[in-house]
């Protein structure tokens, strides 16, 4: 009895070092070699989705999901069942719009606070914003808009939203150029950007700008975030050549849309006079619709540790970049999975090292991938 006891304090010791933050931040991959979880090595987890948009793995051990129409689901990892389904007040879904980004707060298991991005209509026009919402009860409640009015369209929307802890805790939200070009190059202007915010909606004080959302700016359409390597990753859609993978640093200029990619001697001047940072990768002479991004810091799949996992739309692939040790350059990139499932939105990596895809087919069709290991 008393071996059996000990055992069972050194058991829930082990699981209470089991850290339950999804992807989009540089934690240690977490791992319980007692999970019970199904032996698949890639399954389908979920189907009947509808455009979903952010994959996150929550603090309570569950996948969260949006959907650009409006919905917001809990479900269970291992047996893909949706444990909460709700559809947001006030989303407008056109075209690309809709509700997209979505994190959890750090204190979630104690205040319940999750961030939302979603495309509404002031008037006639239609825009985007930042909310917070308190999920208690079994529902979300409490909704408190931290940022409106950034410019929308039906294309070129972003969002995605990472929290970097600190004191004080951050927010980075990506947002489009709203089919506006001129407006990534505009510091007064929210779209194009990357842009910093406090947890309670106001402005960092270290910004570039006093007062001024923005972090960094010329930006097309960043649709993948992530933070590791205590480095901001973001993978970007180019026109028809060059999607991107950029390090987002403070105040930098990204080009867009003097500059499509690496800086080309005919945009050399304009890199120049703006301090331009160049991408770590781009797809160069054409484009894959680079999408969600996240960072894979497990040893669960083999050869896969310290590399970007990013989806693709276009090219319906899973592309697996392995960075090098200090996280500041691409040394390798691998294809995986090409069209087997369609166009790739978003992929989410657990604390224990499981891949989770979803897709963006559409016509109710859309599901939820796990990967384990390795077929």
């Amino acid at each position: 009895m008393r071996n059996r006891s000990f055992f069972s304090v050194c058991m829930v010791l082990v699981l209470s070092t089991v850290l339950f933050s999804c992807s989009r931040e540089d934690d240690p991959p977490a791992t319980n070699p007692d999970e019970n979880w199904p032996s698949d090595s890639i399954r389908v987890l979920k189907g009947g989705l509808n455009f979903p948009w952010e994959i996150v793995w929550g603090k309570d051990e569950h996948l969260w999901l949006t959907e650009r129409g409006g919905r917001v689901s809990r479900i269970d990892p291992r047996t893909g069942e949706t444990l909460f389904s709700t559809t947001l007040d006030g989303v407008v879904a056109r075209g690309e719009g809709g509700l997209l980004g979505m994190v959890q707060d750090p204190a979630f298991a104690q205040n319940g606070w999750i961030y939302f991005v979603h495309n509404y209509l002031e008037g006639d026009a239609y825009r985007e914003k930042l909310v917070r919402y308190r999920f208690t009860g079994g529902a979300l409640a409490d909704a408190k808009v931290l940022l409106d009015n950034i410019p929308a369209a039906n294309i070129h929307n972003g969002s995605r939203l990472v929290i970097v802890e600190g004191n004080p805790a951050v927010l980075y939200m990506t947002t489009g150029d709203a089919a506006n070009t001129a407006l990534a190059q505009q510091p007064g202007s929210l779209a194009g950007k990357v842009l910093r915010i406090l947890l309670d909606g106001s402005v960092p004080g270290d910004n570039p700008v006093a007062g001024n959302y923005y972090w960094s700016l010329g930006h097309r359409n960043p649709q993948g975030l992530v933070w590791a390597n205590n480095k901001l990753y973001a993978s970007e859609h180019g026109p028809n050549i060059e999607d991107e993978i950029n390090i987002i640093e403070k105040g930098r200029n990204y080009g867009w849309p003097s500059v499509n990619g690496p800086c080309d001697p005919g945009e050399q001047a304009f890199c120049d006079a703006n301090q331009v940072k160049e991408p770590i990768w781009s797809s160069g002479a054409s484009t894959v619709a680079a999408c969600g991004l996240d960072y894979y810091g497990s040893d669960r799949i083999p050869g896969w540790k310290n590399s970007l996992l990013m989806t693709t739309l276009k090219n319906a692939t899973l592309f697996r970049h392995q960075l090098n040790a200090e996280g500041t350059a691409i040394q390798s990139t691998e294809q995986l999975f090409r069209t087997r499932w369609g166009r790739l939105r978003d992929v989410c990596v657990s604390p224990a090292g499981r891949v989770y895809l979803c897709t963006s087919n559409g016509n109710n069709q859309d599901i939820l991938v796990e990967i384990s290991s390795l077929e």
